[in-house]
């Protein structure tokens, strides 16, 4: 019997959204699909998902639906359903949970699974059974030693694959690579890094540790300096997920052209939000505003309020004089976030409802 050893796999649903809503409309099957919005590509909304029929056309998720028309007119165009993803999810987490190791819960389609075994690939498999057993899902397991080359794994096994990626083969598999790839850099940071000459995940674990520290501050420029490595936690926790905060948007089909416009519509979104955190019963410590301007430029404000407040009018004029520092131009999408106390601080507190007009 071989050694048993702790394993970290990464669990990803298969184009997910997607996938749910080809098993309640299997004449679909083969066809490239888009949701997003409320289905219509004519409106203002995004792609939430694409079948992998649509991305080979290059739709992908976040673009625009009037641009993904243009590029596939010819797609079925799908309105989101959250509450029939929410359920399918759920299905997805029991059956893992099933397995016997720690399912630690990432969102609607993914999780990481923690388990000591001395066959990884099997408990992979298994996973992958259970899940299509249960719900007729598909989906990928990434195996790794820590959780970044767990999840970074799963994109070498879709479709309904399963792929190791550990210290052992990090860098054959990922030292060439751009260092984009990497789980955690997107556009800005890449860019920010190839300022610094380095491109490539293995020059990225090369680089002197004092030159990230400079360019990203002490906390984040060793982050990414481990992150080339494929360091990071190997701990799986299956805790609930409770969130930092609350959030609500939305993107105006005609866009707003004033101020009182503006202020009216994050007057609405900031009592939306409030409702969601009247529920989790928790004080809100900063406020958040997006905002996208005509014709797709985007920026985010936030501002710390005085002290902890369930105040709702206090958090409500908060957002209302973000608004005000506003540029005055036309706004096609408006959002609001509230940051929360998080619960171990608020045990230390007076747990109160929030109050005022939400």
């Amino acid at each position: 019997m071989g050694t048993r050893t702790a394993w970290v796999l990464h669990v990803d649903l298969d184009q997910f959204v997607a996938a749910v809503e080809l098993l309640r409309r299997p004449e679909l099957a083969g066809r490239p699909v888009v949701v997003g919005g409320r289905g219509d590509p004519t409106e203002r909304a995004v792609v939430s998902t694409a079948s992998y029929e649509a991305r080979a056309f290059g739709v992908r998720s976040g673009m625009p639906l009037k641009i993904a028309a243009r590029k596939l007119p010819d797609a079925v165009f799908l309105p989101v359903d959250a509450h029939a993803y929410e359920a399918a999810s759920e299905e997805v987490m029991t059956a893992l949970r099933t397995l016997g190791a720690v399912v630690e819960v990432l969102g609607w389609d993914e999780a990481f699974l923690g388990a000591e075994t001395d066959d990884p690939e099997g408990l992979a498999r298994r996973a992958q059974e259970v899940v299509l057993d249960a719900t007729r899902l598909h989906c990928s397991v990434g195996i790794g030693d820590t959780k970044v080359r767990a999840k970074i794994a799963t994109g070498f096994g879709k479709p309904a694959g399963v792929f190791r990626l550990t210290a052992e083969n990090w860098f054959d598999v990922m030292g060439d690579r751009a260092t984009i790839e990497l789980w955690g850099v997107g556009t800005k940071v890449s860019r920010r890094l190839a300022g610094l000459g380095v491109r490539t995940v293995r020059e990225l674990a090369e680089a002197p540790v004092e030159t990230l520290v400079a360019e990203f501050g002490p906390r984040m420029g060793v982050w990414y300096r481990d992150l080339g490595q494929g360091l990071g936690p190997t701990t799986v926790d299956d805790s609930p997920w409770v969130p930092r905060g609350h959030s609500r948007e939305t993107t105006f089909q005609q866009n707003l052209t004033s101020r009182d416009e503006v202020r009216a519509a994050v007057d609405v979104l900031t009592r939306q939000v409030l409702e969601d955190v009247a529920a989790d019963g928790r004080a809100v410590l900063r406020i958040g505003l997006k905002v996208r301007y005509a014709p797709f430029i985007t920026k985010v404000m936030s501002r710390k309020l005085p002290g902890p407040t369930r105040e709702g009018d206090v958090v409500v004029a908060a957002a209302l004089a973000l608004a005000d520092e506003l540029e005055d131009r036309e706004v096609r999408l408006l959002g609001v976030r509230a940051e929360m106390v998080m619960p171990d601080e608020a045990d230390r507190g007076e747990r109160t409802p929030v109050r005022g007009r939400i």
